[in-house]
């Protein structure tokens, strides 16, 4: 492909991009991988080539574009080479026109620039969240040890949190022979960092009531040396369904997986209640702290969808508050950074469960933001998270 060519590709992904984002369809990742599966002639270069593109495009757009072209004209404006690449070639895009629409640069939506601002996250903050992240991964003690993965990827270890390791974000690790041996998960430090508040420890019973496909409930059983129990549930079959071979591969016994029907969690876990020693709940959230992973979440979001997801959160919380034992704690964990979905959250659920307390946090990272602790790109090098513990009273 040409340069042209290849900017005419890009403008075409983000075309999609765009469209599934007001849709809420595909992600942006999948729509390229379709893409380019329908153009087995695009090198690997080429298609390099081309994400690079689609990405610093949406990167650099706060409110979603008209269309994919306002967006890569955009970019042209901060990269004079691209404009080039308009009227030149029989595959690249069309010349520009004088009069033509052209996106403008930003962080997000203003409603969204707003929350964060009111959320204590300044402007230095809002630029971090857009950063390419690096590859984490966590090193799995039941398999390896950190200086055998290190050494052996020859990569630092990050140091907080004590099992992790971080690489370059190109890198490629799913057919690594360490990865098949179930030596480490990819996981992003800052999820690694926050685990680490449940106390998980040998002989605890443990609740992972949103475990998606169990990255948070195979740390946890690391924590506890694969001795106790944890019961992961879900109400996404597809998520779910990857835990257990996961879990083999990691050499994790002590996990076992629950679908849930949606709206009916509770009479699901009527075995549980009031015995758990720990309940997790990483909660379906904006994701405002994952921009650097998946910046065309800006343009999926809005003020509706973000109080449905406020709304659930609070529900998931009270679900798992009643399979807590006396004593117990509830950890509520949001890969993001608006107060709305976590320091108000966790005020709301203080206010409708006087029995509960929230218990300070001793983290390797992170700072304290109201009754739990934040982490953030800026800084903490980590996606952003916010956690809490909460503890039942004996």
């Amino acid at each position: 492909m040409t340069p042209a060519a290849r900017t005419q590709a890009a403008i075409e992904l983000l075309d999609q991009i765009i469209a599934a984002a007001r849709d809420q369809g595909a992600a942006a990742d999948t729509l390229i991988a379709r893409y380019f599966a329908a153009r087995r002639y695009a090198g690997s270069k080429d298609r390099r080539a081309v994400r690079a593109l689609v990405y610093d495009a949406i990167r650099l757009l706060g409110e979603c574009p008209e269309s994919g072209r306002a967006a890569m004209l955009a970019l042209a404006r901060v990269r004079p080479e691209i404009a080039e690449h308009f009227g030149h070639g029989e595959y690249g895009p069309a010349a520009i026109a004088a009069d033509e629409p052209v996106a403008e640069p930003g962080i997000a939506p203003q409603w969204l620039v707003d929350a964060l601002k009111a959320s204590a996250i300044g402007e230095a903050e809002q630029a971090a969240l857009l950063d390419r992240a690096p590859l984490d991964i966590r090193v799995n003690p039941l398999r390896a040890t950190l200086d055998t993965v290190s050494g052996t990827l020859n990569a630092e270890p990050i140091g907080a949190p004590p099992l992790g390791v971080r690489l370059p974000a190109d890198s490629r690790l799913e057919h690594h022979p360490l990865f098949e041996a179930g030596a480490f998960e990819v996981q992003d430090a800052g999820s690694q960092i926050v685990t680490l508040a449940t106390g998980a420890a040998p002989g605890m019973s443990v609740v992972d009531l949103c475990a998606g496909g169990g990255g948070k409930t195979l740390a946890m059983a690391a924590m506890m040396a694969d001795r106790g129990q944890i019961l992961a549930t879900d109400t996404d079959r597809a998520r779910l369904s990857r835990l257990p071979a996961r879990a083999e591969r990691a050499g994790v016994t002590i996990a076992e997986t629950r679908l849930l029907d949606p709206g009916l969690e509770s009479e699901a876990l009527t075995d549980i209640g009031q015995s758990a020693d720990v309940v997790l709940v990483d909660a379906p959230c904006s994701g405002t702290g994952t921009w650097r992973r998946n910046p065309e979440a800006r343009w999926r979001l809005t003020p509706q969808r973000l109080r449905r997801l406020v709304q659930i959160q609070a529900r998931l919380l009270d679900i798992g508050a009643a399979l807590v034992r006396p004593g117990g704690a509830l950890v509520h964990i949001v890969c993001s950074l608006l107060d709305d979905e976590g320091a108000a959250q966790i005020d709301a659920f203080l206010d409708r469960h006087p029995d509960w307390r929230a218990e300070a946090l001793a983290l390797p990272a992170g700072s304290v933001h109201a009754k739990g602790m934040r982490l953030t790109p800026a800084s903490d090098g980590t996606d952003g998270f916010f956690v809490a513990r909460l503890v039942r009273a004996c």
